[in-house]
């Protein structure tokens, strides 16, 4: 299985929210910088991996909002 731009995405978020419930509980400190520069590593590695992904989509500024047309409509176009 492709580890893909979505499993680094929720990777690095559940990694960064453990380094969150592990400071508040109390882990060593040792244990809890160790997991935030993984996370940071990670975050690097996410944002390479989201801006070199290869997506291809057929949408263009046009299809501004496709879940309300009103709002993505040119004004010469509006309907009144």
């Amino acid at each position: 299985m492709k580890f893909d731009v979505f499993h680094w995405i929720a990777a690095t978020t559940l990694l960064l929210i453990l380094v969150t419930f592990l400071s508040v509980a109390g882990f060593s400190i040792a244990t809890v910088f160790l997991l935030t520069v993984i996370g940071q590593v990670f975050l690097v590695i996410m944002v390479y991996k989201v801006l070199t992904d290869d997506y291809k989509t057929d949408k263009s500024f046009d299809d501004f909002y496709e879940d309300r047309p009103d709002l993505g409509a040119r004004p010469e176009t509006r309907d009144s």
